[in-house]
């Protein structure tokens, strides 16, 4: 039995129908390492990359009904910083879809993400410079506890 070749029109980026590259942070700037790290890997891998920022939405009601779920991310380093790593990746031909995520359980609300979007890979990159190192680690630990795909976090991560 003999497999087709697949065609590619010149031009045009490969589609993949196969598992994503998921580079996330937890509203604050992405670590250029893993920045770097996800979007050569979705280039490598000719995948999807899913640009997540996971953010605390305090509970409460006023919040929500006076739109404050709704405001762009929370400083404009956060925004330069997931607006690079996307047009990167598209400037390189992939695929990129950008998504914030708001809930008062952020840890738990990136883990469903991930059970959902069931990637080949999760990178975890926030800036250590700027997110607090016991935060960081907790989140890191929590990260590692409740995702079953690969993960790749920067290698002088703590945790």
């Amino acid at each position: 039995m003999s497999l087709a070749p697949t065609r590619i029109r010149p031009g045009a980026p490969p589609r993949s129908s196969g598992r994503p590259v998921v580079l996330a942070t937890l509203g604050v700037p992405i670590d250029p390492d893993a920045s770097s790290f996800a979007v050569d890997s979705a280039v490598e891998t000719g995948r999807e990359l899913v640009v997540v920022n996971v953010t605390r939405l305090e509970p409460l009601r006023l919040s929500i009904v006076m739109g404050y779920d709704a405001l762009p991310e929370l400083t404009p380093e956060v925004t330069a910083s997931l607006r690079r790593s996307a047009e990167l990746a598209r400037s390189l031909g992939v695929h990129v879809e950008r998504l914030r995520i708001r809930s008062p359980r952020p840890m738990e609300a990136l883990a469903e993400l991930v059970a959902e979007v069931h990637p080949g890979l999760l990178v975890f990159g926030p800036d250590r410079r700027v997110l607090r190192r016991r935060r960081y680690r907790r989140a890191l630990q929590a990260v590692r506890a409740r995702v079953t795909c690969l993960l790749w976090v920067p290698s002088d991560a703590t945790g």
